[in-house]
């Protein structure tokens, strides 16, 4: 029974994979193929080949998109956008739901300031845990000047697997270390929930293992920008 039961495992980690792949494709190119509704009956491909092809959606969607980003990258483009932003805005349900998607769409796509761009690693929830953290801005508010912290960087720490919801907190940077992983990266690891881990030779960064054991031997050396405070175990040695 013990040989069945891992050909069976070994079978279903070949074809799980697979089927979920081909599943998530093929919806995804029947609801870009729906993007096709917008032409004319008469210019479907459907119509003019007189058979239906999957994957012509996908072409028409992605040329609307290009489009879109044609339109909007100039300065008319941008006001009818933020006309259009501000009509929503009177809407309650709506106003919640646009905004709160554009913030996310735009700190894991944009390029501005309002996107991911860093990743840190901090302890949480408690010292000598450690989790992903990715670097949200450096500015000085009110909240910050008042907590008298200096070099303040605000991170936003997501939650396994989604990775749009998390909550913000604010650290100094003395108590964070920076790491030289990618945020693509940083963003495979937390959705895959640490199965994914990114080359660290490829990446250049260490490993983390070492640094969790860096309050356990006071001979190991950190070997990053960011000095972490020695625990009173240490100060007391």
């Amino acid at each position: 029974m013990s040989y069945l039961k891992r050909y069976l495992i070994a079978g279903l980690l070949v074809w799980l994979p697979l089927g979920v792949t081909l599943a998530v494709i093929k919806f995804l190119v029947g609801l870009f193929d729906q993007s096709l509704l917008l032409l004319p009956h008469q210019y479907r491909p459907d119509v003019l080949l007189g058979v239906h092809i999957p994957g012509f959606g996908v072409l028409l969607s992605l040329t609307l998109i290009l489009v879109t980003g044609v339109i909007v990258a100039n300065f008319l483009g941008s006001r009818l956008v933020a006309i259009w932003e501000s009509l929503l805005s009177r809407i309650p349900l709506v106003r919640s739901i646009y905004h709160a998607v554009k913030q996310i769409s735009e700190a894991v796509l944009g390029s501005g300031e309002q996107t991911f761009q860093k990743v840190y690693l901090i302890q949480y929830p408690r010292t000598g845990l450690w989790t992903l953290a990715f670097q949200t801005g450096t500015s000085q508010g009110e909240a910050q000047k008042k907590t008298g912290m200096n070099g303040v960087v605000n991170l936003f720490v997501p939650t396994t697997p989604n990775p749009t919801s998390g909550f913000f907190i604010m650290a100094s940077k003395n108590e964070v270390i920076e790491l030289e992983m990618s945020v693509d990266d940083a963003l495979k690891m937390v959705i895959s929930g640490g199965v994914i881990v990114p080359d660290a030779n490829a990446n250049a960064y260490k490993s983390m293992e070492p640094q969790v054991e860096l309050e356990a031997d006071p001979t190991v050396k950190l070997e990053t920008p960011l000095a972490i405070k020695p625990s009173s175990n240490l100060e007391k040695e």
